[in-house]
């Protein structure tokens, strides 16, 4: 069980770090929140997060995380802002909520890395 936890903490850590080192190349910040847009009307990427905060709390991880991938285009650093932020809200749920909704860190790790990936960095 200790080892299971330090495992689940440090994979946590290794995301968060990477998270961090992804936003400041590509988006110069320091802290990744996806903000929406000032304008009157959502964009397309605003309604995409509203959809994927819908389905992060309705469990269906692995289709939230299909639909970010579908729709992304890591051309526009907004989407860039909205992958970080995904997988930072993923990392940020606790690991008996991940695991009842059939997902696991090491898949946001994953995931993450595949962002890292598009965006040509190797990690």
């Amino acid at each position: 069980m200790v080892n299971i936890t330090f495992e689940q903490d440090y994979i946590m850590r290794l995301i968060n770090e990477l998270i961090r080192f992804l936003a400041k190349v590509f988006l110069n910040k320091e802290i990744v929140t996806y903000e929406f847009s000032h304008e009157e009307k959502y964009t397309q990427i605003d309604n995409l997060h509203k959809q994927l905060l819908i389905l992060i709390e309705q469990g269906k991880i692995n289709e939230a995380e299909n639909m970010l991938y579908e729709r992304m285009d890591l051309k526009d650093k907004k989407y860039i802002e909205l992958a970080l932020d995904f997988y930072e809200r993923l990392n940020n749920l606790d690991d008996e909520y991940l695991e009842k909704n059939n997902f696991s860190r090491k898949e946001v790790e994953q995931g993450l890395k595949g962002i890292a990936k598009e965006l040509g960095v190797s990690v």
